[in-house]
């Protein structure tokens, strides 16, 4: 696979993520039609994005993050690695957190926002700011960059596993047997510990299985492996335990990698490109959207229905809009909110 190809099936899935996770925080029929019969209709279509498709989003976000940290890694890359992560996590992570702070602030603050917003008034204090800004209170999408940034702190542990097969085997057996027996870590979720091991062990050890073009034998991976997730949710689903749902979201999407091969997609579009930027708005901008739509078309199937459907676009270009104005009068500020990005 050559290195534009790479990048472009990177891009393709990433946009394809994206989407899906806008429209998982989409929901809204409840919010239009409340709790009653004439919701119900909407309340499953709306259930097959939010926890079908949906659910596979974020996983393959983290699979994706190691595939390109653990690519072609070594020792002595690390340092220039944990700087391009600070920029491109850290840096964001804090000042979004801060801005979706202040926003609420400002906007439990102002007559006719107050309800729309839904926190009552919200505090301005030194204790809120730390929940706000380090523990993402009011920026939940963020709980995965928050994830990313202490399983990259990880770094030296995990390679140091990872390096070696017997290590890489290991270390995500372990991970999964963690996740199996629902085992709690300090700061780092199981099941993200287990996404982010396996992409890295087979970046590391199986570029065969990350990088190469799907053939025949791709294909037959890809349908084997995504088998067995829509087996496992499967079981899930008739009873089984939350390590069912997990190994789901984890087989699924590397199926759907292994099946795609880079020669069938043709060139991403410069707006299918700033996905982290529409990652980081989406949630403001979803509420912002839905609350105002149910105060002027309250009780309207019709409305509810049509926002859910336009959403990720809607977002998508109001998105794109920012970004605009952003790069052109607010450069510095651009490259701090979008962590360097810039396509």
């Amino acid at each position: 696979m050559e290195e534009r190809q790479f990048r472009n099936k990177i891009q393709w899935f990433t946009f394809a993520f994206s989407i899906l996770v806008v429209w998982v925080h989409s929901v809204n029929a409840e919010l239009y039609l409340g709790g009653g019969p004439a919701a119900e209709g909407l309340k499953r279509a709306e259930s097959l994005l939010e926890k079908g498709l949906g659910q596979f989003a974020v996983p393959g976000f983290f699979m994706i993050s190691a595939c390109l940290f653990y690519r072609n890694f070594c020792w002595e890359k690390l340092g220039s690695k944990w700087r391009s992560r600070f920029r491109s996590l850290a840096v964001p992570f804090f000042l979004w957190n801060g801005i979706y702070y202040l926003g609420y602030v400002l906007a439990s603050r102002m007559p006719g926002l107050t309800d729309i917003v839904g926190k009552g008034v919200v505090p301005l204090n030194g204790r809120m700011i730390f929940e706000a800004v380090v523990n993402y209170r009011f920026n939940a999408v963020f709980w995965y960059l928050y994830q990313l940034i202490w399983l990259v702190a990880l770094t030296p542990v995990l390679y140091g596993l990872l390096r070696s097969r017997g290590g890489a085997v290991l270390c995500t057996a372990g991970a999964a047997v963690c996740v199996w027996l629902q085992l709690d870590f300090p700061l780092i979720n199981e099941d993200s510990l287990l996404y982010y091991t396996a992409a890295a062990a087979l970046a590391v050890h199986r570029k065969d299985l990350t990088e190469r073009g799907a053939g025949r034998k791709g294909i037959l991976q890809g349908l084997f492996l995504s088998g067995a997730g829509a087996l496992c949710g499967r079981i899930y689903l008739q009873g089984g335990t939350v390590g069912f749902l997990v190994f789901c979201r984890l087989l699924i999407p590397m199926g759907m990698w292994r099946l795609t091969d880079p020669a069938w997609l043709p060139e991403v579009k410069p707006w299918m490109k700033d996905t982290f930027f529409l990652y980081a708005t989406h949630f403001a901008l979803v509420r912002l959207i839905n609350k105002t739509g149910a105060v002027l078309f309250p009780g309207s199937l019709t409305a509810a229905a049509a926002l859910f459907c336009l959403m990720p676009w809607l977002c998508l270009a109001c998105s794109r809009g920012m970004r605009a104005v952003l790069k052109r009068y607010f450069p510095r500020l651009w490259a701090c909110l979008s962590g360097g990005r810039d396509y």
